[in-house]
């Protein structure tokens, strides 16, 4: 692999800084917060699940002790604040505590000093968090440099050329995640960058349907743009 297409996966980032700006921070790099983050909220944007997280901290606290002590009325409050289910989600975050209390002496940060597939298989026990969650748990306390993707994210690196899209959401993810191979180092910094910047451009611009291709600030480094170029020049021509 030549040293530029060694390059090509940090100059698509560096682009999609320049165009949309320094992200920013995760609202938390606490792995149980990430955890009570990620199931606070369904089908909600981004400032509503922020917004019932702040409550969350505000009215009972974060740690899982405040979880468990808390009313399920008094948490079901604050969940329908993030959006349909309330009481399901109210359920999740009550389990995801006395998770903590069962399998971690009531401290979530000791898996974050276990080897990477152990640490992988840890998080994976609490409700809602999948092999994508648990690695941006991994990723966002710093603890392993892995590039996390969410769906956002997967699209628009499928369609700049990383990967090829399978059958299903996992072997896609696997897909995209060997063709990043060599490209990605080691910085959990840039890569948290990277995760955020992704998410946004795949929100915003390279949606599912009609992406905004001709205002893609990545239109140049893009397999899926010249292609569809190629295809509309050719139908043009003839």
């Amino acid at each position: 692999m030549s040293p530029g297409v060694k390059q090509r996966f940090k100059k698509i980032i560096n682009k999609l800084k320049a165009h949309y700006g320094q992200p920013k921070p995760p609202q938390t790099g606490d792995p149980f917060e990430l955890i009570l983050l990620e199931n606070i909220a369904y089908l909600a944007n981004d400032t509503r699940r922020e917004a019932a997280f702040e409550e969350l901290r505000n009215s009972i606290g974060l740690r899982p002790v405040d979880i468990l002590a808390a009313p399920l009325e008094k948490l079901i409050s604050v969940t329908r604040l993030g959006g349909v289910h309330a009481e399901k989600r109210a359920q999740r975050l009550k389990e995801s505590a006395q998770i903590v209390f069962n399998d971690f002496s009531g401290d979530l940060r000791t898996t974050l000093k276990l080897p990477f597939p152990q640490a992988l298989k840890a998080l994976k026990q609490f409700p809602s968090i999948a092999e994508p969650g648990a690695e941006k748990i991994l990723l966002f306390t710093k603890t392993f440099p892995v590039l996390a993707l969410e769906s956002n994210g997967l699209r628009v690196l499928l369609r700049v050329g990383f990967g090829e899209e399978k059958k299903n959401y996992s072997a896609s993810y696997k897909s995209v995640r060997q063709g990043l191979q060599d490209q990605l180092g080691d910085d959990c910094e840039f890569l948290i960058g990277a995760h955020l910047l992704l998410r946004r451009h795949g929100k915003t611009i390279c949606k599912t349907n009609r992406p905004l291709c001709e205002s893609c600030p990545i239109a140049s480094l893009c397999d899926y743009y010249q292609s569809t170029i190629g295809r509309s020049f050719i139908r043009t021509a003839s």
